[in-house]
């Protein structure tokens, strides 16, 4: 009897989640109250790097140039959006704590990571995480026409194109050591694949939002560029999927399909295009984003979440849904659903919300569970780290908050 019951209820669906401008705003809040309260280092000075699952700070642990980046970012958004003093604080001290201990006042640039004390450790010159700072310093700029903000936001932009951009095949190279001369230790790849989609992502990204605040007719030539790049060498012509490593000349190292990054990029590549004030590169992003959500679709699980990465040569499906890949299929596929009315992305971006109020919001501990296992269990990780952060979902929910309620 009692097994009946069970296998009763478990034939319930889920909760059906209100695809509201409220839903998202009171989550997009309820984020922000969680790394307004377990974030912030108040002995030593801006964020902790590390919070596990319990909401117990590792007080020593090193704090990344992403995360701090992206902190930034998302309390300059925050302030932005709900013009309320605590986000500007929360973003002054993620501006401090990136300009005091990050920058490197010898060889410019910023460090990869730093010590819970501030010294540096990882030195090199990521031009992900250079990114990273860059996309925070704009957006802080954007709220405080702070004059500072903008210099550096600048300095980066001039130092990446100084030492990363490759005029001879187009695009950018990985990374570098402090001084800006050649390394082999990428971080996310290794020679001789020196050039990642990853990076090209998040640069054409960190590019457009500073153009958002310095209009500069450099900045946007180098911008579209990028775009025409990826549009030319990351993306597979016949998948519609982003290969992930490339060697300088572009040859890709294989053909492995990260569903996530595509329907991100399928609505981040359209707003670069929009922001450029581009018609052609408008509608071609158009049709393309079109083509990748589609394609990402394919990544899809009976639940409506996104399988992590399939690999079609060895046929291996990793099967995590991750909480970064959540919020940006449900950002990607209802971008899809606008620029087409297809009600049937309409219907995939409504059952991704569905799944991350149901599976990835922690109702106990708060934030979103990093992980959770193709039969719903949640992975009790970290709930702050190198790579966690309150970026992608809480983008996510301000983006929806913003679409949903002009729709």
């Amino acid at each position: 009897m009692i097994l009946r019951l069970i296998a009763f209820f478990e034939k319930i669906p889920k909760t059906m989640a209100a695809f509201t401008p409220e839903a998202f705003k009171t989550e997009l809040i309820a984020i922000l109250d969680y790394w307004e309260k377990y974030a912030p280092d108040l002995e030593k000075g801006g964020f902790y790097g590390r919070v596990n699952y319990e909401n117990q700070a590792d007080k020593d642990s090193a704090r990344s140039v992403v995360l701090t980046g992206r902190i930034l970012w998302t309390f300059s958004l925050a302030h932005r959006l709900f013009k309320e003093a605590k986000y500007l604080t929360l973003a002054d001290r993620a501006y401090q704590q990136l300009v005091r201990y990050f920058f490197d006042a010898e060889h410019g640039g910023v460090y990869w990571s730093v010590k819970a004390d501030g010294s540096p450790l990882e030195t090199k010159k990521q031009i992900y995480g250079n990114a990273f700072a860059m996309y925070g310093l704009s957006e802080y700029y954007r709220v405080t026409h702070y004059p500072p903000a903008l210099e550096k936001a600048k300095d980066l932009f001039n130092l990446i194109e100084k030492h990363a951009f490759d005029a001879v095949n187009g695009g950018y190279r990985e990374a570098f050591s402090r001084d800006w001369s050649a390394t082999d230790d990428y971080i996310l790849s290794k020679r001789p694949w020196i050039k990642s989609m990853n990076t090209h992502l998040h640069l054409v990204e960190a590019y457009t939002n500073l153009y958002s605040v310095w209009p500069d007719k450099k900045l946007k030539k180098q911008t579209a560029d990028m775009l025409e790049a990826i549009i030319k060498r990351i993306v597979n012509p016949e998948t519609a999927s982003m290969q992930l490593f490339f060697d300088e000349t572009w040859k890709a190292k294989d053909h492995i399909v990260s569903y996530g990054h595509d329907i991100e990029a399928s609505w981040l590549l359209f707003e670069t295009a929009e922001i450029l004030h581009d018609e052609k590169l408008i509608e071609k992003m158009k049709k393309l984003s079109i083509k990748m959500a589609t394609a990402a679709s394919k990544g899809l699980g009976k639940d409506g979440a996104l399988n992590y990465e399939y690999d079609p040569e060895t046929k291996h499906l990793q099967t995590d849904r991750s909480w970064w890949v959540g919020a940006e299929q449900l950002v990607g596929f209802y971008n899809a659903y606008q620029l087409t009315k297809d009600e049937s992305f309409l219907a995939k971006a409504q059952k991704s919300w569905d799944y991350v109020v149901n599976e990835f919001i922690d109702k106990e501990k708060g934030e979103w569970h990093g992980t959770v296992k193709e039969d719903g269990t949640p992975v009790k990780g970290d709930k702050i780290n190198f790579w966690k952060c309150p970026y992608h979902n809480a983008r996510a929910c301000a983006e929806m908050w913003r679409r949903v309620s002009k729709a």
